[in-house]
């Protein structure tokens, strides 16, 4: 796992070594045991590494024989022995036992099409010195980040934003419609950033630069292909077998590794599976004194039957302390909370282990959120006359309280019923938005509102409904989630919270080939009966104590409602209404305040949208301000 950056000058002016060395000094928590680099007139290549595989000779960039192909990488091959043994069997001579050099050969060999073969979560850049060609991919999930600028002279890529802006020519503006989309999904959706010319390489795509020319295409998708053939207990045997496999190929460390356990089935099953090949299994877990957001007895269930060596954390509301680093770590707003947590257990485990094997993933390809629920439930209301479905929703929304945390029945219920009179898509987006349409009208200024497409989340939503191919919304929302919510939120949360700390994380269900399984899988054996993970629960009954398997979700969240009630209220106030923050002549004044007050009095829960404001306030004045 480590940090990778360059520049490449299309004219063939000289590399700038300090300049990469700068940018690379920028990544330095991402690879903190050396750092590397490649200069030959018009490119430079620059690498952090974290050594996980291969100690001793596996350092980076890296070459073939006669070093025409230079690479770096940041990420794990997985496969990589598999490869390796294909390799020299057409003649491939190896001079490391690194993971990455697989990646060299493999391009030797197959050109673009290396990519084919690889499995594992990786970002790279390759040089073809004979071609003068750069290649640039990022693994098939989006585990492993990329973001880039380029003009008709030069093209600069690095692993993390606050390494790319080193570079002085590149000027800090913000992006209008991407602040319009971060406030309704709480992140930028890729390929935008929070910064104008500014991108991300998307996941499954590979980018090449020839000449001046940038071409960027898509090299694999998730398209399920439903096998109504198999059985319930083919499905289960089929589901554990793969899961083995994937959990098995992430064991492969020069270093000490753990499991980030919640309590979850996800979490728990990694466990499970882990056991079948290691006795000595490293556990780590974080709670909270709210028992409302407490899941560590759980986590103990399986730390028990599993006989692990289990770690736990108390987290305590110190996010005046954590949010300007986690700011300064993400390069751009990111208002998901559950990256506190997600910082506090990596920086927890980093104590102990440089690899972390954690649960993501398996929400997304098994219907585990309540809202693939509600939009069964909701698909049945859109049988009735449109107006009706209004009536019964305003009818709902008035007559149930404003409930004062986001978690209460009450307030679930009446954000249930305040998408229920629009369309399947427009409806989804009013459920998951921090910020809807209304909502904006009253925040932003009008000047600023003019000028936007107010419709871009809405649009960005239906577009990728279309790349969707299912006749049951529900499960086409849970592959909409796929390619929009995992990438850009959660393997986000988790690659900057864990590289931050030094330590690599692992996520077994986001194998792609697990994946792929997952997806012949009838959606009604991953949602039965309104049952979410029918299916996984099935197949893990035999090795998950019941409480585990039986327990309802309680996702990795904050109190931080609470939070803006108490310890940060003060602070809240002190950055929303700053004239700094108001100067900007992005959000009004008096809806800033109204929205803090009414948190404040209990009449509603705004913690996740003064979270959203906060972190897009405190990113402007590091980023933008200087």
């Amino acid at each position: 796992m480590c940090g990778i950056c360059g520049v490449l000058n299309y004219k063939g002016q000289k590399i700038d070594e300090n300049l990469i060395k700068a940018m690379s000094d920028k990544l330095e928590h991402r690879g903190p045991d050396s750092f590397g680099k490649y200069i030959d007139q018009k490119i430079g290549l620059g690498h952090r590494r974290l050594s996980i595989i291969d100690l001793k000779s596996g350092q980076q960039p890296i070459s073939n024989e006669d070093k025409t192909i230079w690479l770096i990488v940041n990420g794990e091959i997985y496969n990589y022995r598999e490869l390796r043994d294909l390799l020299e069997k057409q003649g491939h001579v190896f001079s490391t036992n690194s993971d990455s050099e697989v990646i060299v050969h493999l391009y030797e060999q197959y050109q673009e099409q290396a990519l084919d073969y690889l499995r594992g979560m990786f970002a790279f850049a390759l040089w073809d010195k004979k071609k003068n060609k750069l290649f640039i991919a990022r693994d098939r999930m989006g585990q492993k980040p990329l973001v880039y600028w380029h003009d008709d002279k030069q093209f600069v890529f690095a692993s993390e934003l606050r390494s790319l802006l080193i570079c002085p020519w590149i000027k800090r503006e913000i992006d209008p419609e991407a602040l319009n989309l971060y406030l309704s999904f709480l992140y930028v959706p890729a390929p935008k950033t929070m910064f104008k010319n500014i991108k991300k390489l998307l996941p499954a795509h590979y980018l090449v630069v020839e000449n001046g020319k940038l071409e960027i295409k898509k090299y694999w998708s998730l398209q399920p292909r439903v096998d109504r053939r198999k059985s319930l207990k083919d499905y289960k045997q089929g589901i554990i077998e793969q899961l083995d496999q994937a959990v098995k190929l992430r064991l492969a460390s020069d270093v000490p590794l753990g499991v980030f356990l919640s309590g979850g089935i996800d979490s728990s099953a990694i466990v499970s599976r882990m056991s079948k090949y290691s006795s000595n299994i490293k556990t780590f877990s974080v709670g909270f004194e709210n028992k409302l957001y407490n899941e560590l007895g759980y986590a103990r269930i399986i730390a028990k039957k599993f006989s692990t060596e289990h770690h736990e954390l108390i987290i305590k509301p110190k996010a005046i302390e954590i949010m300007p680093k986690l700011i300064s770590h993400y390069g751009e707003p990111y208002a998901d909370y559950s990256c506190i947590p997600t910082y506090y257990i990596a920086k927890f485990a980093a104590n102990h282990i440089k690899v972390a094997l954690c649960g993501d993933g398996g929400d997304e390809s098994f219907n585990g959120y309540y809202r693939y629920t509600a939009t069964k439930v909701a698909q049945a209301f859109d049988c009735l006359p449109r107006f009706l479905c209004k009536l019964i929703s305003r009818t709902a929304i008035g007559l149930l309280p404003d409930g004062n945390d986001i978690r209460s029945k009450s307030w679930q219920i009446k954000r249930f019923f305040s998408g229920l009179e629009y369309p399947p898509v427009q409806r989804y987006l009013n459920w998951i938005a921090c910020f809807n349409q209304q909502q904006k009208k009253y925040l932003l200024n009008s000047d600023f509102f003019s000028e936007l497409n107010i419709n871009t989340d809405l649009e960005y939503l239906q577009n990728a409904y279309l790349q969707i191919q299912s006749n049951d919304f529900s499960d086409a929302t849970r592959q909409v989630d796929i390619d929009t919510y995992l990438p850009n939120d959660l393997l986000v949360k988790m690659d900057i919270a864990s590289m931050a700390n030094s330590l690599e994380a692992r996520a077994p269900f986001l194998d792609h080939k697990f994946m792929e399984y997952a997806s012949q899988i009838p959606h009604d054996l991953k949602l039965h009966n309104l049952q979410n993970k029918f299916i996984l629960k099935k197949a893990l009954a035999d090795s998950l104590p019941k409480d585990i398997i039986n327990r309802k979700k309680q996702g990795f969240a904050i109190p931080i409602g609470q939070w803006f009630r108490h310890e940060l209220k003060d602070y809240a106030y002190d950055q929303l209404l700053d004239k700094a923050c108001i100067d900007r002549g992005y959000f009004k004044q008096n809806y800033l305040k109204q929205i803090l007050d009414e948190h404040i009095a209990g009449k509603t829960d705004n913690g996740y949208k003064l979270y959203t404001l906060l972190m897009f306030e405190l990113w402007a004045k590091e980023f933008i301000d200087g």
